[in-house]
């Protein structure tokens, strides 16, 4: 072989190796865009999932979230689950059957109102007169209402009321102030000693003014002074009795 055709050859093998290049190249972006056409739904399951695990593992609020976006994917809304709420009628068993003996002894009422059912810790059974402090004595009656209220679901109002004696002292200078503090103070052992979520309660505090009892006479105003706690709950049209002691 001549010594000008040993040249040309020489020069000819870069060709192969460009080639070889070429469709390692080729082959490089057929992945990616085979990549890229992943079924996007199936991604934005995945987008949820992510999410979701995140939420079990405590990132991020509660009551909402923004999901995880995948780029080149559709955000998936999710939405929480309502929480399943107990019938007045099964709410009222429970407590009838948790309560029994607090219910015969009269330091604790039920009844029925269109919210739905409130129950009644009557003055008699946990505070002293002109306090707010609940008794010590109370504390185990009110750890077994306190356990049945946290099996629930229903969001729960605390309300003070009380007679219409007017109150004037160091600590209190109205029936207001007695009847608010009194709420509150119940909401507190809720919190610390039941562990009941917060954003389940509120407390208010209406004085004399939602009597259930004639304040004429001095039984009526022992039932008057009192806290309902007021457990939310839709109507579920079922007879009850207006008053269970």
């Amino acid at each position: 072989m001549s010594k000008s055709k040993k040249q040309h050859g020489g020069h000819e093998r870069w060709m192969v190796s460009y080639a070889d290049f070429m469709t390692l190249l080729f082959a490089f972006f057929v992945v990616l865009y085979s990549s890229s056409q992943v079924d996007k739904r199936k991604m934005a399951k995945l987008s949820c999932a992510i999410t979701a695990g995140f939420r079990r593992m405590g990132a991020g609020g509660t009551t909402g979230y923004a999901p995880v976006v995948i780029p080149g994917t559709t955000p998936v809304t999710m939405t929480a689950a309502p929480r399943a709420v107990e019938s007045a009628a099964s709410i009222r068993r429970k407590l009838e059957a948790g309560l029994s003996k607090e219910l015969e002894r009269g330091v604790v009422s039920v009844r029925e109102t269109p919210e739905g059912i409130v129950l009644s810790l009557r003055e008699i059974g946990f505070f002293d007169s002109g306090s707010a402090e609940l008794r010590a004595t109370s504390m185990e009656m009110f750890d077994r209402i306190g356990a049945l209220l946290a099996t629930l679901q229903s969001n729960l109002r605390v309300e003070g009321h009380t007679d219409n004696v007017p109150i004037h002292t160091a600590q209190f200078h109205s029936n207001w102030e007695l009847s608010t503090a009194r709420a509150t103070e119940v909401i507190r052992l809720l919190l610390t000693r039941e562990g009941i979520d917060p954003g389940r309660l509120s407390a208010a505090g209406y004085g004399q003014f939602h009597p259930v009892a004639d304040n004429s006479t001095a039984e009526g105003r022992r039932l008057n002074r009192r806290v309902d706690i007021v457990i939310l709950v839709p109507h579920d049209g079922g007879a009850m009795p207006n008053e269970l002691q």
